[in-house]
């Protein structure tokens, strides 16, 4: 490969290092779109394959060792690193900062922990080098022809780096590039792990109602594809409802049999969606329904456990008659609706108060808009909620907006029917049941808390505040009368 160590041979307006999939896919979709890029891999076999595959595509400069990389890039240098999360982020990063100068900066397009970044990002602030943490969701597919990007960092670096990523993001119906400048450090990564928890609850509730319809409606996988098809013309078109039927449709050839009844019950997951469970958790905010998602992948993995579970008492699942059965799928439908707005405003107020937080001041309205296309949540009702935090910047939950109220309050009917209905029968509705009970702690005048804010106070004196009066206070409990104290 020729060398471009030489400053007249900076040609590139970007590069991309890591060249499996999608890092492959994401140099050639900035080729397709007109840019040069620089291309290298720790294993120059695999940049030489990406040439002789694809190098018809536009320009590429290929290179083999880390300085002719950078040497190839125009100032200021943009080094997008797609590799691994964590140890081989930071092995890149070592081998990369040294070789480039005030100015330039280095976007990591993985999976990164949102921590990771904040930590990189403050690290190389320090030599001068903007570092960007940029969360690009759709997959293989996204990637080569246009993902949702999540880019945080500083203003500075997407004035730079920012025409480009819009260039090869997909774009919404009404022309809007998928992309846009999220806030500070670990910003964009932050949205992106929230972006993955929301699909990992999404994908449950989709599954649930699928298995709804399967054991309570008694409907056989083809006649719940259809079913879907039809949610995906109404207010449930998405991406996930799309595949979903497909995937219902899809006949396994070697057997002839349903291919969701060929493949093993056991959903896996790479992490995200425990991240955003995890830094809920220690945030203070509530995300029932993508927690659900998570720990139903968990325990669907837990073979040994479910098979000694197995012979436990429970209803049988008798299939309801045809006509019930097709009132309860109307149902189901709503159900899914409500649940799934439920998971998507948890989502939302996980970003505002992390963006609170941390100061990213991130415009809310604005990620719905970048996920309208290209992301694998991307959804026809995303654009009502960009509405909603248009309209009121400082909305303080997605279910206090008057139409999305409206709809969730004509489904709730259906949504406890439905809950009830599969309790009746025995079918597990994780996801379903968390979002209608945290509809219901939602609206509810007064919570059980006050009892066990009680007991923390009888038994490690963690005091209470009252209703009637300022201030903390402490009962001295035991013995025939208790006595209370201000704090």
């Amino acid at each position: 490969m020729p060398s471009t160590s030489d400053d007249t041979q900076a040609t590139a307006r970007i590069g991309v290092t890591g060249l499996a999939v999608m890092g492959s896919n994401l140099a050639r979709n900035f080729a397709r779109h007109g840019h040069t890029v620089a291309v290298h891999n720790r294993t120059p076999t695999r940049t030489r394959a990406l040439i002789e595959e694809f190098g018809h595509e536009g320009d590429f400069v290929p290179a083999e060792s880390a300085q002719d990389f950078v040497a190839a890039l125009e100032r200021p240098r943009r080094l997008v690193v797609m590799v691994k999360a964590g140890g081989p982020t930071d092995a890149v990063i070592e081998e990369f900062a040294p070789l480039l100068e005030p100015g330039d900066m280095i976007i990591d397009g993985g999976n990164a922990h949102f921590a990771d970044t904040r930590r990189r990002e403050a690290a190389l602030r320090e030599r001068g080098i903007h570092f960007v943490g940029a969360g690009i969701s759709g997959g293989e597919e996204g990637a080569l022809n246009g993902p949702s990007i999540m880019p945080g960092g500083s203003p500075e670096s997407y004035e730079a780096l920012g025409p480009l990523l819009e260039d090869i993001a997909a774009t919404a119906e009404d022309g809007t590039p998928c992309c846009a400048h999220i806030g500070p450090d670990g910003a964009g990564h932050f949205v992106k792990m929230v972006h993955n928890g929301i699909e990992y609850a999404d994908m449950q509730l989709i599954a649930e109602a699928y298995d709804l319809l399967r054991h309570v409606a008694g409907y056989e996988p083809a006649r719940i594809a259809e079913t879907f098809r039809t949610w995906n013309t109404g207010r449930l078109d998405s991406y996930l409802i799309e595949i979903t039927a497909e995937v219902l449709a899809h006949t396994d050839a070697a057997t002839g049999r349903p291919f969701v009844d060929v493949v093993a019950d056991e959903a896996e997951q790479k992490g995200t969606g425990r991240w955003t469970v995890q830094t809920a958790l220690d945030h203070g905010v509530p995300v029932s329904g993508i927690a659900e998602a998570v720990f139903a992948r968990s325990l669907s993995g837990a073979s040994a456990l479910r098979e000694a579970a197995r012979t436990l008492p429970g209803p049988k699942r008798d299939p309801l008659p045809a006509e019930e059965a097709t009132a309860f799928a109307a149902r189901v439908e709503e159900a899914l609706y409500a649940s799934k707005v439920v998971s998507y405003a948890q989502g939302w107020n996980m970003i505002g108060a992390a963006s609170a937080e941390y100061d990213w001041g991130i415009d809310l309205g604005r990620v719905a808009a970048i996920w309208r296309g290209g992301c694998i949540i991307r959804a026809a009702f995303l654009d009502r909620i960009r509405s909603a935090f248009a309209t009121d910047p400082g909305l303080p939950t997605l279910l206090a907006d008057r139409a999305f109220a409206d709809e969730i309050g004509a489904a709730q009917e259906s949504w406890r029917a439905v809950v009830g209905t599969a309790v009746a029968h025995g079918v597990p509705t994780p996801g379903f049941s968390a979002a209608l009970a945290y509809y219901d702690a939602l609206r509810a005048e007064r919570l059980p808390a006050a009892l066990t804010q009680g007991q923390r106070d009888f038994f490690g004196a963690h005091t209470y505040r009252r209703t009637d009066r300022d201030g903390t206070y402490h009962t001295l409990w035991g013995g025939d009368r208790a006595e209370e104290r201000r704090d």
